[in-house]
């Protein structure tokens, strides 16, 4: 895949740089899409420009404030509390998320020559996301590659994994500092570690703490 080039769905979190790593390490070229939503922090988007630069990948972003209008969620309302009932989708879901984004992305990518969109959505920690299923990415894929008349790939490298082995595989691509001190995982906004209190910080402390204890 090295002479192919991908376009990397970016938020400047852990996942997402972890899979902009792995995409560097197996394309070619790679470039960055960011979504503003006018979502909970615009901290987000800044931490983004900023690991694109760092790491000298071009970074696109995209006005998708329709979506701040049409889905309010606690990532897109300061006065929606961050929590999640029994039985219920947490409240930072945020419908129609992955599908937007992933169009979207896959639009970019057919004018800048791409054919592969990675994401990095999980169905091992991902807090009842539907939007997160493998079911729904393939199904995307399909639909995407129909809509269009073409053949791109979405790239999930995190699905099967765990937050531990989400560690894991950034050690493995030499980005594990990078990533735990320059990501945005924080609800509430905290650089690196974070808050260490919200649901996000909660479950990269828990899978932190574990892939450390492997590797002792």
């Amino acid at each position: 895949m090295k002479n192919e080039k991908a376009v990397v769905v970016f938020s400047g979190g852990q996942d997402s740089t972890t899979c902009l790593f792995w995409a560097l390490e197996n394309f070619k070229e790679v470039e960055t899409v960011t979504f503003n939503y006018n979502q909970r922090h615009k901290l987000e988007i800044e931490v983004a420009e900023s690991i694109a630069k760092k790491l000298n990948v071009k970074h696109t972003i995209l006005d998708m404030s329709l979506l701040n209008q049409l889905a309010p969620s606690a990532l897109t309302r300061s006065d929606i509390d961050i929590e999640q009932k029994e039985g219920e989708l947490p409240s930072t879901f945020v419908e129609g998320r992955n599908l937007l984004f992933l169009s979207f992305a896959t639009i970019l990518a057919r004018q800048v020559g791409a054919k592969h969109i990675v994401t990095g959505v999980c169905e091992t920690d991902f807090s009842g996301y539907p939007d997160c299923r493998d079911v729904f990415i393939k199904s995307l894929n399909v639909t995407l590659n129909l809509s269009m008349d073409d053949q791109f790939v979405i790239h999930t490298p995190l699905m099967w994994l765990d937050k531990s082995e989400t560690w894991e595989l950034a050690d493995k691509l030499g980005a594990f500092d990078f990533v735990r001190n320059e990501t945005l995982t924080c609800y509430n906004g905290i650089i690196a570690d974070g808050c260490g209190e919200c649901p996000a910080c909660v479950l990269r402390k828990r899978g932190l703490e574990q892939f450390l204890s492997r590797k002792q």
